[in-house]
């Protein structure tokens, strides 16, 4: 079973090179679950028992099912997110070399591991703007085959490269795209040949490099496995899976996705965005219900933010704390932080406990070496636009945005345990005095 589960997540990231194309593979799964898709830009008819979902930007997703009774009227949410580190190609892509090398102008999109991205068969996934006569349309790409590799420079010109090596973005990092076989705008001429199109006709793109290493399966016991993007494909999968799996009839089921986590949530479709807020709203409206219903449903609501948690590392044990620390195949992580940068408390995480116990699902405490700044997530960042208890949670990996990651077998079988219990749990809060499992 934990293998079967592990195939089936490696497989939609597989399917997943980019964040539109994740938000894609979301969309074909809600499909054929039978959601019904609603569009931001036209009126919404909700009912009680539907099933739901929308987009923004073709990158961030929520779906959300309504019980048939509704009669103990909230939100129980997940969210997670789309996007990974990743090098994006600039507008204006080919950088003519000596020789006829041509390489591709980029820049960094989040916090990558640099090193990690060399030596490496990559090649290059997003969306495309496409004119059509009076139509502007947006096209998926997604290059099947090696296309690119940024090379490391030889250690005979570079002696002191295993001393310590600081990349420069804007010439250690760009990937090598000919040798001198192709000539100038053979890169959108490569773009327009691979979607049909002509290459006038190309507007504009949003493009990034993959790597193109093949997911594994692992280990002498086959305990591990790695794949690029296991932040946070991982949990956008496992999380829709339980969603998908679960009934509430007492309330409302949300799962939500964001994008741009990686840079801060601060766009259209981030966690900081309106985007959660307008369509609990718009939900709320659809359903009949007044202004000071959202406010009540809201405060009686509970979310769990899921974003993949560090793993204690097998040289560097003394870069985590001693006791507040997390393994592969021992359970989900629940993350604590003082400064807030997660959101959990004493009450978060003690109902997502007592859901992992009734799931007997092992659970994992987390808390940064106090020396070590850590990252934040998603949840204290939706929190500031839909004000609800809210527990950071996530699955234990190894070398966190690395071009090629690493967690444990058993551990999205685990999630998907603990969150299908959290969605069909009725969960009844009262203010931050208690909280009843109505199941």
């Amino acid at each position: 079973m934990y293998k079967q589960t592990s195939k089936e997540v490696l497989d939609f990231i597989k399917r997943s090179p980019s964040c539109f194309h994740a938000v894609s593979e979301l969309s074909k799964i809600l499909d054929n679950a039978g959601f019904t898709r609603l569009r931001e830009c036209e009126s919404w008819k909700i009912t009680h028992g539907g099933k739901y979902y929308t987009t923004r930007n073709g990158s961030s997703i929520i779906a959300f099912t309504v019980g048939e009774k509704l009669d103990n009227y909230h939100f129980q949410i997940t969210s997670s997110h789309s996007d990974s580190p990743s090098f994006k190609i600039k507008e204006h892509a080919e950088l003519k070399g000596k020789g006829g090398y041509i390489q591709l102008n980029t820049e960094v999109y989040g916090g990558m591991i640099s090193s990690t991205w060399l030596d490496r068969p990559l090649s290059i996934a997003g969306r495309v703007l496409v004119k059509n006569d009076n139509i502007i349309s947006n096209k998926l790409l997604a290059f099947d085959r090696d296309l690119v590799l940024i090379p490391n420079l030889a250690i005979h010109l570079n002696r002191e490269v295993n001393n310590g090596m600081k990349y420069n973005n804007q010439v250690d990092m760009l990937p090598l795209f000919s040798a001198g076989e192709c000539s100038e705008n053979s890169y959108d001429e490569l773009i327009a040949n691979e979607l049909g199109v002509d290459k006038d006709d190309i507007l504009s793109k949003d493009l990034y490099l993959y790597p193109r290493a093949e997911q594994s399966i692992w280990g002498a016991k086959e305990e591990f496995i790695s794949s690029p993007r296991l932040d946070d494909l991982q949990c956008a999968y496992t999380s829709l899976k339980a969603f998908i799996n679960s009934n509430n009839e007492h309330a409302v089921n949300v799962y939500s996705c964001f994008d741009n986590e990686e840079v801060g949530s601060g766009t259209k479709q981030g966690a900081l965005s309106t985007f959660l807020y307008d369509v609990l709203q718009r939900l709320n409206n659809s359903l009949g219900f007044a202004n000071e219903d959202y406010y009540t449903a809201v405060a009686k609501s509970f979310m769990i933010s899921c974003d993949n948690a560090h793993a204690v590392h097998p040289n560097h044990p003394e870069k985590t704390d001693a006791e507040n620390c997390t393994y592969l195949n021992k359970g989900i992580v629940i993350k604590f932080s003082a400064n807030q940068k997660y959101t959990t408390d004493a009450i978060s995480a003690s109902v997502f406990t007592e859901l992992c116990n009734r799931a007997n699902v092992p659970v994992q405490k987390f808390v940064n070496h106090s020396d070590i700044a850590g990252g934040s997530t998603l949840g204290n960042l939706s929190s500031q636009k839909v004000s609800m208890h809210t527990v950071d949670i996530g699955l234990p990996q190894l070398a966190m945005h690395s071009a090629y990651e690493t967690a444990g077998i058993k551990d999205s079988k685990y999630m998907i345990d603990a969150l299908t219990e959290f969605y069909n749990t009725n969960l009844c809060i009262t203010d931050s005095e208690q909280i009843v499992f109505c199941k």
